[in-house]
């Protein structure tokens, strides 16, 4: 989400360059996206390897804003991220998490974005969506214990608070708990500022769109405002 600047014409290549201090860049093609979508692979040091279910993702000026599993993506759009994620964590030999980002573009074809080899600000939905937590998977990744279950046990998404949201003072966070199933999640840090993850609201549903209408719906009682 930093340092980066997009260029539609060639001719805006050089000052392009030079905002960015003329420093090493990395050039990429622009893309027509359909949707962002991550999976997450546990990995233990013996080889054994599972996924958890696709979480759809949804970026802002190239900040996640909020997630949502499961995640309404045709079967052979999940089955080919999760066979991609495998395949990526088992040649890296991974032991513990592997979070890969994904596009799926307009033509059809699903393409590696990052990866976080970590715990990722896409899966703290499996918090309260999974019948096993990331972080609770990460311990048991990396100590060599069973990995536990990464079933979706009720559809759930988190939104993200950015630093913007403390412009004015701290938000007043009872507004967003009065909003059914939600839960506030702060991450302590100091010296909020604008594009800083400060932490996340999360909510359970009936269904997917239900979860993150709640997430959502609270965000705006926050003055946080979710784009579809």
């Amino acid at each position: 989400g930093r340092s980066q600047v997009r260029v539609a014409r060639a001719v805006e290549a050089a000052a392009a360059f030079a905002s960015l201090g003329g420093a090493c860049v990395v050039v990429e093609r622009q893309l027509d996206l359909d949707v962002e979508f991550s999976v997450l692979v546990a990995r233990r040091p013996s080889g054994e390897t599972l996924a958890y279910p696709a979480s759809r993702n949804h970026h802002v000026r190239g900040i996640l804003s909020w997630s949502v599993m499961p995640c309404g993506l045709p079967g052979d759009v999940r089955r080919e991220g999760e066979r991609v994620a495998r395949g990526i964590a088992e040649a890296l030999d991974v032991e513990g998490l592997l979070c890969v980002e994904l596009f799926l573009v307009r033509d059809g074809r699903v393409l590696v974005n990052e990866l976080p080899p970590r715990p990722h600000n896409s899966y703290h939905t499996s918090e309260r969506a999974c019948v096993t937590s990331q972080f609770e998977q990460l311990v048991r990744a990396v100590c060599a214990l069973p990995l536990g279950a990464p079933d979706i046990v009720v559809p759930g998404a988190i939104l993200n608070l950015l630093g913007d949201a403390w412009a004015t003072g701290a938000p007043d966070f009872a507004r967003a708990l009065a909003v059914p199933g939600v839960k506030v999640h702060l991450y302590g840090k100091a010296s909020p500022r604008p594009g800083r993850k400060m932490g996340h609201l999360s909510a359970i549903g009936a269904t997917p769109d239900e979860a993150l209408d709640r997430v959502r719906q609270a965000g705006e009682l926050l003055g946080v405002r979710a784009e579809s």
